[in-house]
């Protein structure tokens, strides 16, 4: 069994794969506070509520965009599984062809993507990570990691929105029945929800024109089953993509 654990700004996922089976997928708050001992009791009462013995699991490769915390969370692990995890980084063979301008800089979470993606759909191929930033980044059909676009997340703009505006209320992350809302909640409803898709739509577009028709756009993070229904485009949601991807770059690397 292999343990693939991601490590974004707001959760942190982890999927325990069998063979090529998914066959436990936990979502727990990114807390940078935490110590290696807070973690290894969190996960210990994890994998119990699971009834998997941690001595069972035979390896794990973590990636994360939260470096202060990615030590403890390895840490953690190794303790309860008495092996050291494989950490995503430069110099990690991953597959792809990172043709973006400093390769170094590239996020563990898009390369993990970007495998996944490569891995279990046809290329070329765009993919939308909505979490707590919304991402679009291209794959092309050699593999090649193309570049991406980042923009501040569905939860930072509301946020923003609310906390500068006094009269502005707190809601709900649902699409409204008009784009041309006739009150606060459904106005606001409409700036965040249908422009975040409108955004995610025009943007494809763009792609499009400089790199070319994909044969897969793919969508994944938490926030994407709030959006994927209203795109225009064709877009098929896949939560576990950068699991997947995790999952084939252990393969590669043992």
């Amino acid at each position: 069994m292999i343990l693939t654990i991601d490590i974004g700004n707001t959760n942190m996922n982890l999927g325990l794969f069998d063979g090529d089976t998914l066959f436990m997928r936990a979502r727990l708050v990114t807390e940078r506070q935490k110590t290696e001992d807070q973690f290894a009791v969190e996960f210990t009462q994890l994998f119990s509520m699971h009834q998997i013995p941690p001595q069972q699991i035979d390896g794990c490769i973590i990636s994360s965009v939260v470096p202060e915390i990615t030590v403890a969370v390895s840490t953690a692990i190794q303790w309860l599984t008495k092996k050291k995890p494989m950490v995503l980084q430069p110099g990690l063979k991953t597959g792809l062809n990172i043709l973006i301008d400093n390769p170094a800089q590239l996020g563990a979470d898009l390369a993990a993507g970007a495998v996944g993606a490569s891995a279990n759909y046809p290329l070329p191929a765009f993919v939308i990570d909505l979490g707590t930033a919304t991402k679009i980044y291209a794959i092309d059909k050699n593999r090649g990691f193309r570049g991406c676009m980042i923009a501040p997340g569905i939860a930072i703009s509301l946020k923003a929105l609310t906390d500068t505006s006094s009269l502005l209320p707190t809601i709900s992350l649902e699409p409204p029945k008009k784009a041309c809302g006739t009150n606060s909640v459904e106005s606001m409803q409409s700036g965040v929800i249908l422009g975040t898709a409108a955004m995610i739509d025009g943007l494809l577009d763009r792609f499009t024109e400089e790199l070319g028709e994909p044969q897969s756009i793919l969508a994944t993070g938490g926030l994407s089953s709030f959006i994927v229904p209203i795109c225009r485009h064709k877009v098929q949601y896949d939560g576990n993509l950068i699991l997947k991807g995790l999952k084939a770059i252990y393969k590669k690397n043992t």
